[in-house]
């Protein structure tokens, strides 16, 4: 079942669909390169707590309307209030890197400035053959935030990070995939079928392993994780039913059905 919310094309938006446990966010502001007005900024944290509150939805893939993925922060914006519209791009990436389910971004076209900051906040990348990424304060005259700094620092290295952030040049997805800014590259024809696939066998796989991976290496960073949130993991696997599910579904040749649900954390 598809549940689909489309706008008039005319209208910058986020546009959400939700179909066979994959909920897709497209960034639609095709007029300028799909864009971030501070509006979409300020709607990405509320439409990612819906659809993290939606039972239906196991995995999230982002993408951009189009032949492009975001262009950044709209730069009419930047001059009006450069500030605030810095600040609410940090909170949507927050909101973003915090969601609790698995997220992918589907990327193509351009993915520059605040466009990259979205997709950092994704757990996996996949581009197309063609995708140019940038990350370009420098030109602006921009601080860019801390938070985000260490977010790129996390996947590609203090020195392309420095690469990036001081020269704010573009590179493109052959070496996006080398230095580990995205995880996979396609043609630009097969990036919808991959992704659709790879979505697909995200979402028949167990939220509960998903879930604790996400949280045990997103704090990689910082250390051994608390032991009151191992002891937490270790009694959701105990109570959830998951791994007998697992074991019985390998013993009788059968695709799994796990069907634990994130309730609380």
């Amino acid at each position: 079942m598809s549940r689909h919310t489309q706008p008039p094309v005319y209208r910058p938006a986020l546009l959400t669909d939700v179909t066979d446990g994959v909920a897709t966010l497209t960034v639609h502001n095709p007029a300028k390169r799909n864009a971030m007005t501070p509006q979409m900024w300020r709607e990405v944290p509320a439409a990612l707590e819906r659809l993290a509150a939606d039972p239906a939805v196991r995995v999230l893939v982002l993408t951009g309307w189009g032949e492009t993925f975001c262009a950044g922060a709209d730069i009419g914006a930047l001059r009006d209030g450069g500030e605030e519209s810095r600040g609410l791009a940090v909170t949507a990436e927050e909101a973003l890197a915090a969601f609790p389910l698995p997220t992918l971004a589907a990327v193509r076209g351009h993915c520059v400035g605040g466009g990259c900051q979205l997709a950092a906040a994704c757990d996996l990348r996949f581009a197309a053959e063609g995708t140019l990424f940038g990350v370009t304060p420098a030109k602006l005259g921009i601080v860019y935030a801390a938070s985000s700094t260490r977010r790129l620092v996390s996947l590609v290295g203090p020195a392309t990070t420095k690469y990036l952030l001081f020269s704010g040049e573009l590179i493109d997805a052959g070496r996006a995939l080398r230095t580990g800014l995205v995880d996979e590259v396609h043609p630009a024809g097969e990036l919808d079928a991959r992704v659709r696939r790879f979505a697909r066998l995200l979402a028949s796989r167990s939220l509960l392993t998903q879930a604790a991976a996400k949280e045990f290496a997103d704090g990689a960073a910082d250390g051994a994780p608390a032991p009151e949130r191992v002891a937490y993991w270790e009694r959701r696997a105990r109570e959830s039913g998951e791994a007998a599910e697992g074991v019985a579904a390998f013993l009788q040749r059968r695709d799994p059905v796990f069907t634990w649900r994130i309730t609380s954390r």
